[in-house]
């Protein structure tokens, strides 16, 4: 559930008062609105009071971190989410990604690049929100507006990279679409060095587009290169 303001609103989910201060200042000077919790907890029951448009958070916190907090928050809503955590490990970046976050931002961290990451998915929002556009090819119909997904008529949930994810595979379907197109398009230019985005949420997306082992490809590989969307006959 997103905020019903024009002015984005922003949870930043953090245990550590300086990292707090720091973002709320910057992301407050940029003319967003702020709310803070630290920790998982107290970032979920600020939302139930003030729907966020955008979710910062933390992966280590007391009584719930953030990866519990992404799969809580993907349980009951699409709203973006960017883990800003000093974890590099690819491992533990794939585990977030895996719960749902859409962004994965390393500390220490540029304020121009996390503004540029934020910036993204609130533009990104805002296209989903105002556009109209049905997109309609094979066996997929994808509405922009409602961010619904049917494939041969079968209700497909997904979070809002993965969606932005097939709608641009969508729009170009047939077509070889390389790793960094891909990264550039959906995460932005400073994460087309980020290959395991792709490889999480190209998983993901398969699973759910062809469920129970179906031999149906819709996302084909092509080795070292990118992907290209068959959406079917």
């Amino acid at each position: 559930m997103a905020s019903s303001s024009a002015v984005p609103h922003i949870l930043v989910v953090d245990d550590e008062a300086q990292i707090r201060r720091v973002l709320s200042t910057c992301l407050s000077a940029q003319g967003y609105l702020i709310r803070c919790a630290d920790d998982g907890v107290d970032a979920l029951g600020v939302m139930q009071e003030w729907p966020p448009d955008v979710v910062i958070t933390d992966l280590g916190m007391p009584r719930m971190g953030g990866v519990e907090l992404c799969q809580r928050i993907r349980a009951e809503s699409q709203v973006p989410i960017i883990v800003l955590s000093v974890r590099q490990k690819e491992q533990e970046k794939v585990e977030a990604l895996d719960a749902g976050a859409d962004d994965y931002v390393t500390k220490p961290f540029q304020t121009q690049e996390l503004l540029a990451r934020v910036r993204a998915q609130v533009r990104r929002l805002s296209v989903q929100q105002t556009s109209g556009a049905l997109i309609e090819a094979g066996h997929f119909k994808i509405d922009l507006e409602t961010h619904s997904v049917l494939v041969e008529e079968r209700e497909v949930r997904l979070t809002p990279k993965e969606f932005e994810l097939l709608v641009y595979l969508a729009q170009h379907p047939g077509k070889v679409i390389t790793h960094r197109k891909l990264l550039a398009a959906v995460w932005g230019d400073a994460s087309m060095e980020q290959p395991q985005y792709l490889h999480v949420f190209v998983g993901h997306l398969r699973k759910k587009l062809s469920p129970n082992g179906s031999p149906q490809q819709y996302i084909v590989t092509e080795p070292w290169v990118g992907y290209r969307f068959e959406p079917g006959e």
